[in-house]
């Protein structure tokens, strides 16, 4: 399950989103990248992230963008080629910005999450 092509533009052009995960009270303002009609987000932090740490363990979060919200599945990515793919993604629409590099660096991979609407 995707999200509507609305919401799918909203997210490739939104440069920044917030994040909450279902057992957490507190929004995280992160990036977001779309690959292939799917929504995806890392954490610049790695996997020490709280926000990370808890939207991975309750499998469910709230995503913010906008001022929309939406409840969305969250699934660990591991597959190589899209790992791959969400870090092209991420240079390609952060570029101008200082913190892009991070955002690929081979401490942040294992965080990278897909996101579905529930």
């Amino acid at each position: 399950m995707t999200f509507d092509p609305a919401t799918l533009e909203l997210l490739r052009v939104t440069k920044e989103v917030r994040i909450r995960a279902e057992s957490k009270k507190r929004l995280v303002t992160i990036w977001i990248v779309v690959v292939d009609d799917v929504a995806f987000v890392r954490s610049v932090r790695g996997p020490t992230a709280q926000w990370f740490i808890a939207a991975a363990a309750d499998a469910q979060a709230v995503l913010d963008a906008d001022d929309r919200q939406f409840s969305v599945r969250v699934i660990p990515v591991t597959d190589d080629a899209t790992i791959e793919a969400v870090s092209h993604a991420y240079l390609a629409k952060y570029t101008t910005s200082p913190y892009a590099k991070a955002i690929v660096a081979s401490a942040t991979l294992s965080t990278t999450l897909r996101l579905d609407p529930l």
